[in-house]
């Protein structure tokens, strides 16, 4: 798939939107843009200043949109960057595809019957609980059916991707880089191992037209579980992805699902195939394959960087910005960084640190994330409770000084700022 690439963005471009990054709640109200200027029309559901910081940045760039037009300059867009699940909308299109392809027997059988060649992290009592629930030897998987071999294979499936261990309690998955990839995640684009990008969006929008259909709170059955039935686009970011596609940014999705199935759920929200990032297979004659494409120093089909964590700026960086082979994994100057950026979770927090003018968190209790949100040591981060079933306030501190962090190894560590010093613990106050 051809995807434009950005030029760097020009720094008085930068400047003036800065301009807006602290301002006071009165400040905030009084957007300074052109009268023509597009704002957010959804006021529900956002907390205290937020709407009217969004609606001073996207003024800031209209501002800067309308002197440029005046000097003859045609300028380059901004970038705003948006994670999808649980951030544009209420629950997981990853979730609701899986379990669609379990209703509908749609997952393939390991080759040969060897389930470690569906993950290279797969651990070898993973293997033995699949190959123990799942039959060989049919071109799917029988996982729809009421009878106990469908239960039991459905089961052992819907364990190893939701929860990372066997119905055992064994782990699953081991030996992962936990700043670059989530093997759950991966495991489910290379499950779509054999089917084409096309078969695999007819799914996706077969899952969709379900999940949207369902009543808000609705469950369904796969296996013996009852698993989460329905999905809704949130009004507030349909809303303020439209502004800011109005208002000239250049607007992406960059999801942790595989990224025929994000280009499926985008179109809801007026986004394009051409401006969705999501885990990628390679393939070989016109089909998936069971491994993934690279970024950065991390080639196609090894299989160590998926649109996670550290992994999301790398994609940021090649597939938005161009910028290729290990510099992709670095952090680019400011003025060719998103000026936006939103998100709900840790895996998140990378590409929303490299963010140069608001970061809107939609609080679901994430450690690191929440950290970094309310310690906000540069203001320009914005925290909002989440705009369907907010979480309730959490009762405890997050534990940044002391455990907020995972580390490449897995390992909890204390969440640190760019200079080095440790974020304290911080209370929740956002919810």
């Amino acid at each position: 798939m051809n995807r434009p690439l950005r030029t760097a963005a020009v720094a008085a471009s930068l400047a003036l939107a800065a301009t807006g990054l602290l301002p006071t709640a009165s400040a905030a109200a009084r957007p300074a843009g052109p009268p023509d200027c597009p704002t957010l029309t959804v006021s529900e559901g956002w907390y205290g200043d937020n709407k009217a910081r969004l609606d001073a940045l996207i003024a800031g760039q209209c501002a800067t949109r309308a002197r440029d037009a005046r000097h003859g300059h045609k300028g380059v867009k901004p970038l705003a960057v948006f994670d999808w699940d649980n951030t544009v909308i209420k629950n997981d299109v990853g979730d609701a595809t899986f379990f669609w392809l379990l209703r509908h027997d749609r997952i393939r059988p390991p080759h040969h019957g060897e389930w470690r060649t569906t993950s290279r992290y797969l651990t070898p009592e993973a293997a033995d609980a699949l190959g123990a629930a799942c039959p060989t030897g049919a071109r799917t998987l029988p996982t729809a059916a009421p009878t106990a071999t469908a239960t039991r294979c459905a089961d052992e499936l819907l364990a190893v991707y939701g929860t990372g261990a066997t119905t055992g309690g064994r782990p699953a998955f081991a030996g992962y880089d936990h700043r670059r990839m989530e093997p759950q995640y991966a495991w489910l684009a290379q499950l779509l191992r054999g089917w084409t990008a096309s078969e695999v969006r007819s799914f996706a929008a077969a899952a969709r037209a379900e999940n949207l259909a369902a009543p808000q709170g609705a469950t369904q059955q796969v296996g013996s579980r009852q698993v989460t039935g329905w999905v809704r686009h949130y009004d507030q970011q349909r809303d303020l992805i439209r502004t800011l596609q109005r208002a000239g940014f250049d607007v992406w999705v960059v999801s942790a699902s595989p990224e025929p199935v994000v280009d499926v759920w985008a179109r809801g929200v007026g986004i394009g195939p051409s401006h969705t990032i999501g885990i990628r297979n390679t393939t070989e004659h016109g089909r998936l394959t069971g491994h993934l494409k690279g970024c950065g120093g991390v080639r196609d089909g090894e299989d160590r960087m998926i649109t996670y964590i550290d992994g999301k700026r790398c994609w940021i960086n090649q597939e938005i910005l161009g910028v290729h082979g290990p510099a992709a994994e670095r952090v680019q100057p400011a003025a060719r960084r998103q000026l936006l950026a939103a998100g709900d979770s840790d895996t998140d927090v990378t590409f929303l640190r490299d963010a140069t003018g608001l970061r809107l968190v939609l609080n679901r209790n994430k450690n690191e994330l929440m950290c970094r949100a309310y310690d906000n040591a540069d203001g320009r981060w914005i925290v909002n409770p989440m705009f369907l079933d907010p979480k309730k306030p959490r009762t405890v501190p997050y534990p940044c000084a002391t455990a907020g962090y995972t580390a490449a190894d897995g390992t909890a560590q204390p969440v640190r700022r760019a200079d080095g010093s440790v974020v304290p613990d911080q209370q929740d106050t956002v919810f």
